[in-house]
């Protein structure tokens, strides 16, 4: 039996969903080996091996297509590990990286320090050249000078460069140039030109993608190709596949060229499984997507089927962090999954997080030497968790270390543990409402109005009180809730998208050259589409969107066009219309009197490999009363526990529903089920909460 293998590599677990030619899917997970990946997913193979009863070289003899996302590119970048890179920029202009985008919270308050840009200012090498924004030579290319610099960066022993002219975009002919000399110098040395990965207006967007992607090159490089030849080791034969941040999959040659994509692109996986399973129970199409990690709480939307993207991603604080610059699925994170740790401020108030304990050495319950008290430890010491079946068994909880943990912050507060641990969920909690809120109500989209799909595997402990403050009536938790952004490779699609800048205005549009640029992005993914395997005959779409906005604004928004080329004024019209409606729905008015100026212009290709299951089977509903079940005492915010009923997720057939207080433990994540809530299993094998 043919399988395909998911793997998202997260900064404190390893999930592995495993896929049969039925479409049935099996959890694997194992804690992340940061030294060597493999043996981290090795470890969640072998267990998603033994759910299946087959040898783990079985199961990976018997798999045509594994994919693999992977936080690597992201911690590099966080931890400042990336290659040592050069900056190489028009003479004149080289505080690009240093002056960001010039913007602050708090402009008066002076007391952080200035922060450092991406590629420090003393890697910073300038290069006599312009070229102005109509594309014309103002100054020559000096290619003299630019063989001293490289001579240069060849003496300092620099690993990466990363080269971005002012107004490359409407002339790339002295970035061609420079890269011809870098092959002639430095060749082998891996290089990315700007006009070529994220041709669009605004130069700091532009300089920071481009020295982001050229630090990665020499770590990606090596991690997925020393990924590649241990999987070749193991046994494996069949295809490998990266998830992307840009919402699909690409080959490993694709993402070695542009690495920055690998940046996020587990949780961008995430809104993909999520519209599927809101899909699969006939829940709609507008869902948000809340995954709770054991490092971070990551939220997403889907507006009408569609993810949603952005280019406002920041790594680390707005404005003060490195912008990612590229089109990526919006998927927002906080400080705030299992690992994180509560702690006492200066004030005496209670924080939670955004500090980790991560894998190593983790919550204290996890009995590895941890001591700091974490959101995973307040929930076994309110007796969620059974300590003989986390991980299915495969790993025992000391509730003793984790009690010991709380009691450090209990005392402070002057609190018992049970309250103490109460208190550090409901604050997680908050702040994963908060979150929720930035990201819909914030956005013009009513929370109210759509479906919350959990995933992570500590998304159950807190989900329903979420929902209920939220006001959702709608809520999935996935029985494959613990791997959710694994699971959405298993639904993911190869997606590449190009994109150009040309800028027009509605009340003088430039059709000719606008459809001239619509053909070129479409025929490099004609181009992109024939590299692929079977991809002359796979089934696949292209969209067009424009980024757009008002005349006189500052941000663009994502316009979907409804045809390929531009036949006439009603074409434009209708360009028009669609932006206002993008533009009512975010910030509730139209401004119909203001022209629409487009700055860039995007093509996104699809090439169809997965289809997830098209419903959920009805079934009847009948109420379990939990008479014979086993029971342990929890606290729900109570001095005094409740006896409560624990469900194993094997002994609850579908249509079963469960009343509160109640646990249901699935191999790889707890379910709480609050006093007045309750939950029915669904046809599927879902569970479907109802916080009325």
């Amino acid at each position: 039996m043919p399988f395909n293998i998911s793997v998202d590599t997260g900064g404190t677990f390893t999930d592995v969903v495993v896929s049969d030619e039925t479409g049935a899917l099996t959890i694997g997970k194992a804690l992340t080996t940061r030294d060597r990946i493999f043996n981290g997913m090795r470890g969640a193979i072998e267990a998603a091996a033994d759910e299946l009863g087959l040898p783990f070289a079985e199961l990976v003899g018997n798999t045509t297509r594994l994919i693999y996302g992977t936080t690597r590119a992201t911690n590099a970048i966080v931890t400042k590990t990336c290659a040592k890179t050069a900056f190489v920029t028009t003479l004149g202009f080289p505080d690009i990286l240093v002056l960001k985008e010039g913007g602050k919270f708090n402009p008066h308050d002076f007391r952080d320090e200035y922060p450092e840009p991406y590629i420090p200012r003393r890697y910073t090498f300038e290069v006599e050249e312009r070229i102005t924004s109509e594309g014309d030579v103002s100054v020559p290319f000096n290619a003299r000078q630019a063989r001293e610099v490289l001579e240069t960066l060849k003496v300092r022993g620099f690993e990466a460069i990363a080269v971005c002219f002012l107004w490359s975009i409407a002339n790339p002919a002295h970035e061609i140039a420079f890269a011809d000399l870098i092959e002639e110098v430095l060749p082998g040395v891996p290089y990315t030109l700007s006009h070529r990965l994220i041709p669009v207006v605004r130069e700091y967007r532009r300089a920071s993608a481009t020295a982001i992607d050229a630090s990665l090159k020499p770590l990606m490089q090596e991690h997925l190709k020393g990924l590649e030849a241990d999987l070749r080791a193991s046994g494996y034969d069949g295809e490998i596949l990266i998830s992307t941040t840009a919402g699909g999959c690409n080959q490993i040659a694709n993402m070695v060229e542009k690495p920055i994509y690998s940046v996020g692109s587990g949780p961008a996986m995430a809104p993909i499984a999520a519209l599927s399973l809101s899909q699969l129970e006939a829940l709609g199409e507008n869902v948000i997507v809340a995954d709770t990690g054991g490092t971070t709480f990551d939220v997403g939307l889907v507006r009408d089927g569609r993810l949603t993207f952005t280019r406002d991603t920041w790594l680390g604080g707005m404005y003060t962090g490195d912008l990612l610059g590229i089109s990526a699925v919006d998927m927002r994170s906080i400080g705030a999954g299992g690992g994180s740790i509560a702690w006492i401020d200066e004030g005496g108030l209670m924080r939670v997080g955004p500090q980790s304990a991560g894998a190593e050495p983790g919550p204290a319950c996890y009995g590895k030497g941890g001591t700091l008290p974490t959101v995973s430890d307040a929930a076994a010491v309110l007796g969620y968790f059974d300590p003989d079946y986390f991980l299915g068994g495969r790993m025992t909880l000391d509730v003793a270390a984790a009690r010991t943990a709380i009691t450090t912050v209990a005392e402070r507060i002057g609190m018992t543990v049970e309250e103490t641990a109460f208190r550090i969920l409901s604050l997680a909690g908050d702040l994963m409402v908060r979150a929720i809120g930035d990201i819909t109500i914030n956005e013009g989209f009513n929370p109210r109005e759509s479906t919350i799909v959990a995933g992570g595997g500590a998304a159950g402990i807190n989900i329903m009180t979420i929902a209920k403050e939220l006001g959702c009536r709608n809520v999935i938790l996935p029985k494959i809730a613990s791997a959710l952004s694994a699971a959405g490779m298993q639904y993911a699609d190869i997606v590449a998208e190009e994109a150009a800048s040309h800028v027009t205005q509605s009340n003088r549009f430039d059709t000719e050259i606008v459809n001239e640029t619509l053909a070129e992005l479409e025929a490099r993914l004609a181009a992109f589409r024939r590299t692929l395997a079977g991809g002359d005959t796979a089934a696949y779409t292209v969209e067009y969107v424009a980024e757009a906005r008002y005349q006189s604004q500052i941000w663009e928004l994502d316009t979907p066009l409804a045809k390929s080329r531009f036949e006439g004024p009603a074409d434009v019209a209708a360009l028009v219309e669609a932006f206002h409606q993008a533009h009512e729905r975010v910030f509730a008015v139209r401004d119909e009197g203001s022209p629409v100026e487009v700055v860039s212009w995007k093509a996104r290709l699809t090439c169809h490999q997965a289809s997830p299951p098209v419903s959920s089977p009805k079934v009847e509903v009948f109420k379990l009363n939990g008479a014979a079940t086993p029971t342990r005492d929890c606290y729900f915010g109570d001095a005094t526990p409740l006896t409560t009923p624990i469900y194993k997720a094997a002994d609850l057939k579908p249509g079963a529903r469960i009343a509160g207080p109640a646990i249901i433990e699935e191999p790889t994540t707890t379910l709480v089920v609050y006093p007045a809530m309750s939950v029915t299993v669904s046809g599927a094998g879902n569970y479907l909460l109802d916080i009325a």
